[in-house]
């Protein structure tokens, strides 16, 4: 019915665009996105067996707030959002370098959990695979993100 209507109007039906003109970068971008959920999974269930009492508030709000930043993003790229290439640009590099912050330097701020010298936090080899994993798959995901951004760009 929709096609009749469309017909009398004048208008033709335009093929469906895919949602990535490259296969290759949109296999990527998923498996880094899978990749990177599963990492943001086990740095979290870690920062659980730690407990809470052991970061400051800056730390949890921040925390959550790229949580919720990173699981749309993530969902972006699965629901084939347009700008999820962007976005996982966006959101990849800056959470990689934040992790690193907040984990891998001594303590520095309020904003600091620092494995280096923590003691009496929960902190084992786990944490540290943990923190590394996530900071790994967040670079991949981010990489993958602008690699797929610039081939979309670069198809007519």
């Amino acid at each position: 019915m929709a096609q009749v209507v469309e017909a009398a109007a004048g208008r033709r039906r335009r093929p469906a665009r895919p949602w990535m003109a490259d296969p290759v970068a949109a296999r990527m971008l998923r498996w880094t996105a899978l990749l990177y959920a599963v990492a943001w999974a086990v740095h979290t269930g870690d920062h659980i067996r730690r407990g809470t009492s052991v970061i400051t508030v800056e730390v949890s709000v921040l925390g959550t707030i790229a949580a919720v930043l990173q699981l749309l993003v993530v969902g972006s790229v699965f629901l084939r959002w347009r700008w999820a290439p962007l976005a996982a640009a966006a959101i990849g590099f800056p959470d990689a370098v934040g992790i690193a912050a907040v984990h891998l330097l001594p303590r520095w701020s309020a904003f600091s959990d620092a494995f280096p010298g923590s003691h009496g936090t929960g902190v084992t080899a786990f944490s540290w695979f943990a923190a590394s994993l996530e900071i790994a798959a967040a670079l991949l995901f981010a990489i993958a993100g602008a690699v797929a951004w610039r081939r979309s760009r670069d198809q007519p």
